[in-house]
C-alpha cells in the first residue's frame, strides 16, 4: 500500500489537536457558554488535557516527519483516540454527555481508524524464509 498520505494526515492530525488544545487553552470559558455547558468547578480540569492535546500535537508532528521510523508511537495517538471516543461515546449511549463533545468524538473515531491503518501499513514487510 502507498504510505505517502501518512505525512499529510499526521500533519492534519497534529494541527486538529493543536487547534482544540489552543481554544480550550485559551477561551474555555467561551467554548463552555457557546455549547451552553456549565464548566467544571476549576479550569485545571480544563487546561491540564488541553495541555495534553499540546503534548500530542506535536507527538504527530514528529510522527509526519518520518511515520514509518516513528511507528511505535502511533500507538499512543490509537491509545488517546480510543480514549477519549470511548468514553464520549459510552456515555452518549448510557448517561448522556453535553453535545458539544459529541462531534469531536465523531472526528476521533475516524483519526482512529486511519491511526491503525498507518500504524498496520507501516509494518516491516514479512518474508518467507
Amino acid at each position: 500500500m502507498n504510505i505517502a498520505w501518512l505525512k499529510p494526515f499526521f500533519i492534519v492530525s497534529g494541527c486538529y489537536d493543536a487547534v482544540l488544545g489552543i481554544a480550550f487553552l485559551v477561551a474555555s470559558g467561551s467554548i463552555f457558554e457557546a455549547f451552553s455547558v456549565t464548566p467544571p468547578n476549576h479550569m485545571a480540569y480544563v487546561k491540564f488535557p488541553a495541555l495534553l492535546l499540546l503534548v500530542f500535537a506535536g507527538m504527530f508532528f514528529r510522527i509526519a516527519s518520518d511515520p514509518v521510523k516513528h511507528r511505535d508511537l502511533i500507538v499512543y495517538g490509537i491509545g488517546l483516540k480510543l480514549s477519549y471516543t470511548g468514553t464520549v461515546l459510552w456515555y452518549q449511549a448510557t448517561e448522556g454527555v453535553p453535545s458539544m463533545w459529541i462531534p469531536w468524538a465523531w472526528a476521533d473515531l475516524a483519526f482512529l481508524l486511519l491511526f491503525a491503518l498507518a500504524y498496520r501499513v507501516t509494518a516491516p514487510q514479512q518474508r518467507s524464509v
